[in-house]
């Protein structure tokens, strides 16, 4: 099984991919429990809700299952699970237009649209299309978006109240400074979390997110703190560890039941803007988190890239039949990865721990998000270090490399700093007269990506809106 995975090739080693998986899962076990909130917060057209506890058991049993098929087929460590930003499109823009059944079968099809585009190459092909130094910028851009997702998480940066009549979007804190125990753990968290790391204290990162965990569930017990004290996630030792779960909403979609409720063109947009999102979101978080581990080649190519875009589709058609929408490659992934991980064997760890969860709900609310975000700000650190590869005296590669590394935290998007980088990388060849340096399918994708941004037009001009 070890040689199967090569990890004396890949220089790891069983218990670090065993520390890998464990700090993925603690980094993304958070959306066991906030997937269920946005899509039950849903309604389709019928007024019809989706059971929060039954969307539990779906979103940990299609992660799991997926993130291990992901270790065995793909040997990265990359997890899988619920997109965010998908799921949301598919609670309050494409449910409301038709039954859950119908706007879980689009996603199962978008699934499908994907798992078509490898079989065709012309995934890869695209992948392969992107220069090596533009990767590494999308590398460092997934670097800063996943560390500002930490900082949110944790609440040590909000969202200013009164955003429409400050000239600051954003705040430290709650009110413009930091009180309450929940950030001091977390700023504690940063802290104890890069001591360990210079340190070079070997699983530093799940080190910092179990002891950190520790200490919130004796605050919150001494301190007689509330959920609003923490946000999503309080930490306090359940009364039942084990809970038996509700597998209802598992299989139940329509494939073509959308195209009758909404109508061919409705339908036919919803599935576009998933498929593209999901597509670069997930080429832009496999591409930065192998690079972060050094398993690029050297001609920046994944290994074993058609397998890994093959799972990835097939977990987007995964999350629609299971209810739970779209799942895809988690950038969380980083988190295993800072931690040492270098094969699927990481993902095999993680997978089963999701599955887990399915039997042992009681327990997924443990670790706050304030005791896993420091681990997301580090591994932010971690990938931010390739931002050395990138020629930055050639502008014609810098100013696209900018606008991705700068976009994908200020959009909260990877897909919006992708698409930013590859519009602005043909226009500027394009003006400096060398057309022969841009690859035919990036003028393709450029085209698709003026298309994604001008959506909302588009739409409106479809009638769709």
């Amino acid at each position: 099984m070890v040689d199967y995975f090569r990890t004396r090739e890949r220089g790891t080693s069983v218990l670090r991919e065993v520390r890998g998986g464990v700090a993925t899962f603690f980094a993304l076990a958070y959306i066991v429990v906030l997937n269920p909130l946005i899509l039950g917060s849903g309604k389709d057209m019928y007024g019809h809700t989706l059971d929060p506890a039954q969307l539990t058991v779906a979103t940990a049993i299609v992660a799991g299952v997926m993130t291990i098929l992901m270790g065995l087929g793909g040997n990265l460590p990359l997890a899988i699970a619920a997109g965010l930003g998908l799921n949301g499109v598919v609670a309050y823009t494409i449910a409301p237009t038709m039954s859950w059944p119908d706007a879980m079968g689009l996603v199962v099809l978008e699934g499908v649209g994907i798992c078509l585009l490898v079989l065709t190459g012309l995934r890869r092909m695209i992948m392969d299309a992107i220069p090596m130094p533009l990767k590494r910028a999308i590398g460092v851009g997934i670097g800063l978006f996943i560390a500002l997702i930490g900082l949110v998480d944790a609440g040590f940066v909000t969202r200013v109240p009164d955003a429409a009549q400050s000239t600051v979007p954003v705040q430290l804190g709650s009110n413009g400074e930091l009180n309450g125990w929940p950030v001091l753990i977390f700023c504690l968290g940063v802290l104890g979390t890069f001591l360990l790391l210079v340190r070079r204290v070997p699983g530093a990162i799940l080190l910092s997110i179990v002891g950190c965990t520790v200490v919130a569930v004796i605050v919150n017990r001494a301190a007689h703190l509330t959920q609003a004290d923490w946000g999503l996630i309080q930490p306090k030792l359940p009364h039942h560890l084990f809970a038996s779960p509700d597998f209802h909403l598992l299989g139940r979609f329509s494939l073509f039941g959308g195209f009758v409720h909404a109508g061919v063109v409705t339908a036919v947009v919803f599935i576009f803007t998933l498929i593209l999102s999901d597509f670069f979101d997930a080429m832009g978080t496999i591409v930065g988190v192998t690079a972060e581990a050094g398993l690029l080649t050297e001609a920046g190519e994944v290994p074993g890239i058609n397998r890994v875009l093959f799972i990835d589709g097939l977990a987007a058609a995964a999350g629609g039949a299971g209810s739970c929408s779209s799942n895809t490659t988690f950038v969380e992934s980083a988190a295993g990865v800072g931690e040492g991980a270098r094969t699927g064997l990481a993902s095999l760890v993680t997978g089963a721990l999701l599955l887990l969860t399915t039997f042992m709900t009681p327990l997924t609310g443990i670790v706050p998000q304030q005791a896993a975000a420091p681990a997301l700000v580090v591994v932010g650190f971690l990938m931010l270090t390739q931002i050395k590869e990138i020629p930055w005296d050639d502008w014609s590669i810098a100013v696209p490399g900018y606008l991705a590394i700068a976009l994908m935290p200020f959009t909260y998007s990877i897909t919006d700093g992708i698409g930013a980088a590859v519009i602005s990388f043909v226009a500027i060849r394009l003006v400096l007269g060398r057309v022969r340096e841009i690859h035919p399918l990036m003028i393709v994708v450029a085209l698709l990506f003026v298309a994604y941004f001008a959506l909302s037009p588009i739409e409106q001009w479809l009638g769709v809106r």
